[in-house]
């Protein structure tokens, strides 16, 4: 039997020699073969004008008229060959025969697949919707009456079998993936753990915490408030004047308030970013029985350029305490103290008279250097002294704003930058230092 080409549907070709010369009948005197020969390389070379229509896919059948010859002839495409009938219908034995070699074939690509993707390929090009298989059970119309029987059921019981045969090895090949990607993703216990770099908190924080724990076991609490305030609890209400220089906007973060809502800013509407923690002082004088014990730390906002001694942003703890018969001594004793549990016992404090619009009597507080030992140096600008914080006893007006009897109570407050303490204690030449981000500097607290 003559090897054919394959031929695709709705294709032309073009015949070199005549069509009559190039058919020879089979021993059973149904079908016709197209022989090849050597100048015919490729489907062009075999039929002229022939139109096609596919009855399916490896095993395909089409109905043609060959325009040389004016009649009609079937075509039947099975395992590479091309067969040529010009009788009305297909001889069922001769399909029983392509069935069943389409059939061993099959079974024989199922059992050499090596992985679930050549399986469904197998599947689809076979007993899909468009498979060989699935042709031949479409085309029993054109099977010879007395042949349509067995043809069916060879057909059925060849795909059955195949069918099956798919479902046995896609379980084997199923289980024999999931089984390498176990393989692949399975964890060496006797391998080294693998270190976890573990994080830290930054010198901002822990500082900051520090503080708290310091001022915690002198039994104050931690209060928090707002960083968006109103002018009344950033200045007002802290006895700071109309006119002081720190309600201007070179010094402040003034922001517009589409609220609408100024039930609680008692006669003023401007909103600015606090300067300083001292508004929730004056929330916790508002809100909680006396006694009062509180220390507020917090992010602050000011109109700054950074310098190595100046942040436009950093963080303040400041402190409160309203109580009876609270004096300065109090005050002095309560940050020596502090000082000492931050910065050693060998570190010396002094108090300077200063002036703040809140506090009456005031001062600021200093600390010898800890470079120099109070000899001094360029961080101390040769002084032996580096000031840490502001200090005084409350004013008796912020007392009566707060609905606090400045008769029967007082009390002093405080307020300590963060970033100067942490700069303080560690000897940080420059605050900025603090923000950079650099894990070499980070990593040495």
């Amino acid at each position: 039997m003559a090897r054919g080409v394959r031929v695709q549907p709705s294709t032309r070709v073009v015949p070199r020699e005549p069509f009559s010369s190039l058919e020879e009948k089979d021993e059973k005197g149904s079908f016709i073969f197209v022989r090849l020969k050597s100048a015919m390389r490729s489907a062009e070379q075999i039929m002229r004008g022939a139109e096609y229509t596919a009855c399916g896919t490896r095993h395909a059948m089409w109905d043609t008229r060959h325009a040389g010859h004016g009649k009609r002839i079937t075509l039947c495409m099975a395992r590479g060959f091309i067969r040529v009938c010009s009788k009305k219908g297909l001889r069922g034995m001769s399909v029983v025969d392509d069935v069943k070699s389409l059939h061993a074939d099959t079974l024989s690509a199922i059992a050499q697949a090596s992985d679930t993707e050549a399986l469904e390929k197998i599947r689809v090009e076979v007993v899909g919707k468009s498979g060989s298989l699935t042709g031949y059970l479409r085309s029993m119309g054109q099977i010879e009456k007395e042949h349509r029987a067995e043809v069916g059921k060879t057909v059925n019981a060849a795909r059955n079998e195949i069918e099956a045969a798919l479902e046995s090895k896609k379980k084997e090949l199923s289980h024999r993936e999931l089984e390498a990607k176990m393989e692949a993703s399975a964890v060496d216990v006797t391998l080294p753990g693998r270190v976890q770099q573990m994080g830290t908190r930054h010198l901002i924080n822990a500082i900051s915490d520090e503080i708290s724990e310091i001022f915690l076991g002198l039994g104050y609490s931690v209060a928090t408030g707002p960083e968006v305030e109103t002018d009344w609890y950033n200045f007002t209400a802290l006895n700071a004047p109309a006119d002081h220089p720190s309600r201007s906007m070179q010094d402040t973060f003034y922001v517009r308030d589409f609220s609408g809502d100024h039930s609680r800013v008692r006669g003023e509407s401007d909103v600015l970013l606090r300067t300083q923690t001292s508004g929730v002082q004056v929330h916790a004088m508002e809100d909680q029985e006396l006694p009062i014990y509180v220390i507020a730390p917090g992010k602050v906002y000011r109109r700054d350029v950074a310098d190595p001694s100046h942040l436009p942003q950093f963080t303040q703890c400041e402190g409160l305490a309203i109580d009876k018969n609270i004096t300065f001594g109090d005050l002095k004793g309560t940050l020596e103290y502090f000082c000492k549990e931050m910065f050693g016992p060998e570190r010396k404090t002094r108090f300077r008279a200063h002036f703040f619009p809140f506090t009456e009597p005031s001062a600021e507080v200093d600390v010898s250097c800890g470079i120099c030992h109070g000899e001094g140096c360029r961080m101390c600008k040769g002084t032996g002294w580096l000031e840490i914080l502001g200090c005084g006893m409350v004013d008796p007006n912020v007392l009566r704003m707060s609905g606090i009897d400045p008769e029967v109570y007082s009390g002093f407050a405080f307020g300590v930058g963060v970033e100067r303490v942490a700069c303080l204690k560690y000897d940080v030449p420059d605050l900025r230092m603090l923000l950079e981000g650099d894990m070499r500097f980070l990593r040495q607290f």
